[in-house]
């Protein structure tokens, strides 16, 4: 377990490099679509200030000069790191190696387009984390249709025994309600020596960051999950629908 009177610094990777061509317009990043007046990564953003981050870094890629020139202008202790080439999360991830090499403490993976998640739920992953003492910990919901995410499985001791695709699941997986919400918190030196040993298993050619989940399950660390209580703050906004539901939420939680 780790020492509970020592202060572990925390450095926040936000994935913004997508194109998000389902929302139909080339020429914007998707992580700019406004929510009530402010760019939804800024969200993003905002949680990571909040959480006190002593290290934010964006991962750009497409129309990456709108998304630097905003959160530029916001905060300007965020870093950036470009992927040149859309190999895949883990790929993604690995950008910020070098940045973050003088780095020790704990790395949140966080998405430019999931912003919605709050504090409070962001403050129970990380504090989990840190009192269950593993090396990584996924922040999990469940929902009604689970339909093509990965479902998480559980030892009986709690921790995460296995996440399984939806189209590797067998008759008795298919019928879990809890997913992977790609949201992830990380000892930062485990994460980077397994990302340095990825490779693109897959037809696609990408690195995913959740293929490193099967090396640390070989050496036996241990992956914990702590679940969102509200499976909404896990949503990613894919397509305009999607962002009017957003806004929607966004607005009746300023109201309330």
């Amino acid at each position: 377990m780790p020492d509970g009177s020592k202060v572990v610094p925390l450095a926040v990777i936000i994935m913004a490099a997508g194109k998000g061509t389902r929302m139909n317009n080339p020429d914007m990043a998707k992580v700019m679509y406004e929510i009530e007046g402010k760019p939804m990564v800024e969200y993003v953003v905002d949680l990571a200030t909040t959480l006190r981050a002593e290290r934010i870094l964006v991962v750009v890629g497409w129309q990456k000069e709108s998304v630097i020139g905003h959160l530029s202008e916001k905060n300007p202790a965020v870093e950036f790191v470009e992927q040149t080439k859309q190999l895949g999360t883990g790929h993604a991830v690995l950008q910020t190696s070098e940045k973050l090499a003088g780095f020790d403490g704990d790395v949140l993976v966080l998405s430019g387009d999931v912003p919605l998640l709050t504090e409070k739920t962001a403050k129970a992953l990380i504090g989990y984390h840190r009192a269950s003492g593993a090396v990584a910990t996924i922040l999990t919901a469940e929902v009604d249709d689970p339909s093509g995410y990965g479902r998480i499985v559980h030892n009986e001791d709690g921790s995460v025994k296995k996440i399984v695709e939806h189209k590797d699941a067998s008759k008795k997986e298919i019928s879990i309600r809890e997913i992977n919400s790609g949201i992830y918190l990380f000892t930062k030196e485990k994460l980077f020596d397994c990302l340095e040993r990825l490779s693109p298993n897959n037809a696609q050619g990408e690195y995913y960051l959740t293929d490193i989940f099967e090396m640390f399950w070989k050496n036996e660390w241990r992956v914990s999950a702590v679940k969102a209580l509200d499976a909404v703050e896990v949503m990613g906004i894919n397509d305009l629908q999607q962002l009017e539901v957003a806004r929607k939420i966004v607005a009746s939680r300023q109201t309330a």
